[in-house]
């Protein structure tokens, strides 16, 4: 079973090559790789050619696009557009897998199929320590027991619900609601399979920062029918941020 993985970047030379790095050091033998950048004026495209030597030894298939989009999840879009694997993962440029990513997620839609997979993450501070953020399904949808960077989904299921709407920083989180709305199975693995640097726009310390992700946030839950309550969801969230970040 052929798995894509994607990562959008733009000017990202300081940390990509970490990236790239775990994507080539998977356990899994059937990757297709896509590289999806924002026109970078950095080199970071040209570290990423670096490596398309290595990925043909490995047998991996690497595709580099730079162009210009409309953003994060414009690029996000794309790449899921371009893939051509039955399940999809997504790695930011400042974030890197752990060497079972893939396998995992590939052994465990073997196992139990499902529109929806992820699992724990490491989140690492400037300083170097660590904390392990767990995964779990909570009757009330929490972005807190949620993590992006190990998040699988089919590409069916992708193009059944659609891809993400390009309106706010919390779009990612709104394709959650929605897979969570339409009834979608969700497994979830208590293992760590991913690594995320703390430190960027969704951790950002400021009150008017804080108020703006609360408010998109808040706007992801209207959108799949969840009560003006789900206010409170927010506030905690932002909360939580500041006291980990």
């Amino acid at each position: 079973m052929l798995v894509s993985i994607i990562t959008v970047c733009y000017n990202s030379e300081k940390t990509v090559r970490k990236t790239i790095e775990s994507v080539l050091g998977q356990t899994y033998d059937q990757i297709e790789y896509l590289i999806v950048d924002g026109l970078s004026s950095d080199r970071t495209v040209a570290i990423a050619r670096e490596y398309e030597e290595k990925f043909r030894e490995r047998g991996y298939l690497l595709r580099i696009v730079s162009e210009k989009d409309n953003g994060i999840y414009d690029a996000m879009n794309k790449g899921i557009r371009m893939a051509q694997g039955e399940l999809i993962g997504i790695i930011n440029s400042d974030d890197w897998y752990e060497p079972n990513a893939v396998q995992t997620a590939a052994d465990t839609y073997r196992e139990e199929p499902y529109d929806l997979f992820y699992a724990d993450i490491n989140l690492v501070r400037a300083d170097g320590s660590v904390i392990v953020k767990r995964s779990r399904m909570d009757r009330f949808p929490t972005s807190r027991h949620w993590n992006h960077p190990t998040t699988f989904i089919p590409k069916a299921a992708y193009e059944e619900l659609g891809l993400y709407r390009c309106e706010g920083i919390h779009d990612d989180y709104e394709l959650i609601l929605r897979f969570r709305r339409a009834g979608k199975r969700t497994v979830i693995r208590n293992v760590v399979l991913a690594n995320f640097r703390t430190g960027g726009v969704s951790n950002k310390k400021s009150l008017k920062t804080a108020l703006n992700r609360c408010r998109d946030r808040y706007r992801c839950y209207r959108q799949n029918g969840y009560s003006r309550l789900a206010i409170l969801e927010c506030i905690a969230m932002e909360a939580a941020k500041f006291i980990l970040s």
